[in-house]
């Protein structure tokens, strides 16, 4: 009997380390809606669910083509409950020097996942 709890133990604690959880790094979103250029791709259209990366993500550009998922995750001003409860997923495509949040989201991106009059947003990224 001991070897069979052993066994369920051993099992429990390799699928735990298998199969853990990604963190999430907090941060703040804005949004754009000029899309093209684009400082990854030019003049390329890269459609509509993508982001500019703030400066300390930018690293010279090397974040290019990097996809994160992006939930909101509460208000940064008194708009209340600006979070519709969706994640997104979205594309860097572009640099956005002092932009005011980690993640500046396309204007649809924003909207998918909160009120687009919140305007600012604290968000989870993965």
């Amino acid at each position: 009997m001991a070897t069979g709890v052993m066994h369920l133990f051993l099992v429990i604690i390799f699928v735990s380390f298998t199969f853990s959880p990604a963190y999430a790094t907090p941060g703040t979103a804005t949004f754009y809606t000029k899309y093209v250029p684009s400082a990854c791709y030019g003049s390329k259209d890269s459609g509509v669910m993508i982001a500019a990366a703030s400066d300390p993500l930018w690293n010279n550009g090397a974040i290019c083509g990097k996809t994160f998922t992006v939930t909101c995750t509460g208000p940064t001003n008194p708009v209340p409950h600006p979070c519709t409860g969706k994640s997104v997923t979205v594309k860097i495509v572009d640099h956005c020097p002092g932009c005011g949040g980690t993640l500046d989201l396309s204007k649809e991106a924003f909207a998918t996942i909160a009120n687009p009059v919140a305007g600012v947003i604290k968000i989870n990224y993965q």
